[in-house]
């Protein structure tokens, strides 16, 4: 890929752009120019963006025999769902955020040489009304083109994401991805392990809920949350998980759980009592059913100042967790488990793997 991105019709340097996925990684721009094709070796920059309805996130990475060795990395809260739920719209503030955080994404891409990228959209732009707007203005103004995802594409990106925190020990796992704008829930069995590079999911099920932090909070309120407010959430989102739970509860055996998401990671690192996060002692952590009942009942005692002053949860989160926690004490409701899996990766990692799958870089699995 050509960093500098060519010239325009006026002569003027024209900016890279990055994500328009077509047949054997080929790459074109909108001008239908042929890019670099998807590259065969070890040696070979990759980049995932997921832009969610709270996060805008981007990991850089190249292969190794056995993965993928991250060599950048960038995140920003955005709110890039703010409102959308009672507006339908994203707003232009939000446009604007986003654009800054994705021209910051578009430079660190170029100053790895990125050659094969992934630029994912989840649900914000689903909902929204203006989601198709919003994806060619980002693609006008910050040089990206989005590609805004479905729920089950979602599901399976976070399950093969976390594959290898799957127990090996346990004949099942439930997966659980809590959004800013919907949460998902994937039921695996033990992940068949290839000859090179990360193991393969099995999915047995998945669902998308409705629900996410950001549209919770912004339904119920996220700075003053009684007890009353907390369990009228939890009982909202139950109704959701009932069916999933119905269908891909009874026959559970030896499993565990497996949670991927800012809630479940602010719950780790409350629980670790860090002085700051740590993505090295949160990554991979194994948190039982009463040392999490124990935080959420620590968070719900805190005031909206106490939340913003830990620095696990920050100003920016601190409307936001408790919706979190809510979405995942519904979860437990139907799916009792003594041991839970803490995962600070998710759909980035995911695209990675997928993508340098599809590139042959570790051989056939």
């Amino acid at each position: 890929m050509n960093p500098r991105g060519g010239l325009d019709a006026n002569g003027a340097r024209r900016r890279p752009r990055w994500g328009r996925r077509t047949p054997y990684g080929i790459r074109r721009d909108t001008r239908g120019e042929r890019r670099e094709p998807a590259p065969q070796n070890a040696a070979a920059t990759y980049a995932a963006l997921d832009l969610g309805t709270n996060n805008c996130r981007l990991l850089v990475a190249r292969p190794t025999p056995d993965g993928f060795r991250v060599v950048d990395a960038f995140s920003r809260i955005i709110r890039l769902g703010e409102g959308v739920a009672a507006s339908g719209r994203i707003s232009e503030a939000a446009i604007m955020r986003a654009v800054d955080a994705l021209l910051v994404c578009r430079e660190k891409m170029r100053a790895r040489g990125v050659a094969r990228a992934r630029l994912i959209a989840t649900a914000a732009c689903r909902a929204a009304e203006n989601g198709e707007e919003f994806r060619s203005r980002i693609a006008r103004e910050a040089g990206i083109e989005l590609e805004i995802i479905d729920s089950a594409t979602e599901a399976r990106l976070a399950a093969t994401g976390c594959t290898e925190l799957f127990d090996p020990g346990a004949n099942g796992i439930i997966l659980f991805d809590i959004g800013g704008g919907s949460s998902e829930l994937v039921r695996l069995n033990r992940s068949r392990p290839g000859r090179n590079g990360p193991p393969t999911p099995e999915i047995v099920g998945w669902a998308s809920l409705p629900v996410g932090v950001v549209t919770l909070a912004e339904r119920y309120g996220g700075k003053t949350v009684s007890r009353e407010i907390y369990d009228a959430m939890v009982e909202e989102v139950a109704t959701f998980v009932d069916r999933f739970a119905v269908d891909h509860c009874g026959d559970l055996e030896s499993f565990h759980m497996l949670g991927t998401s800012g809630t479940v990671t602010t719950i780790a690192g409350v629980y670790l009592r860090l002085p700051r996060y740590d993505r090295r002692r949160v990554d991979g952590c194994w948190l039982t059913d009463d040392e999490i009942s124990r935080v959420v009942a620590e968070l719900l005692a805190m005031s909206f100042e106490q939340r913003a002053a830990n620095p696990c949860i920050g100003a920016e989160r601190a409307d936001l967790v408790l919706a979190g926690c809510a979405i995942l004490d519904a979860i437990r409701s139907k799916f009792p488990c003594q041991r839970l899996r803490v995962a600070d990766r998710g759909l980035r990692e995911g695209m990675l793997v997928e993508m340098m799958r599809e590139d042959g870089v570790w051989g056939e699995a």
